[in-house]
């Protein structure tokens, strides 16, 4: 199976998302959003910017 994005609403009605694994592991999970359509903004950000993202030690 492959990873996927899930988006779903919290306690307080906001919308978040969460990536996992193929093993339905959870490996990301994003702030949370007034509006689906901005939680579905950013999952494309995601999508678009992380692929060349550096990791960097802080």
């Amino acid at each position: 199976m492959a990873a996927k994005f899930e988006v779903y609403r919290d306690a307080a009605g906001k919308y978040r998302f969460r990536l996992k694994a193929g093993n339905g592991e959870i490996i990301a999970t994003g702030e949370a959003y007034e509006s689906k359509a901005g939680c579905l903004n950013g999952i494309e950000s995601i999508k678009t910017n992380a692929p060349g993202a550096p990791i960097v030690e802080v």
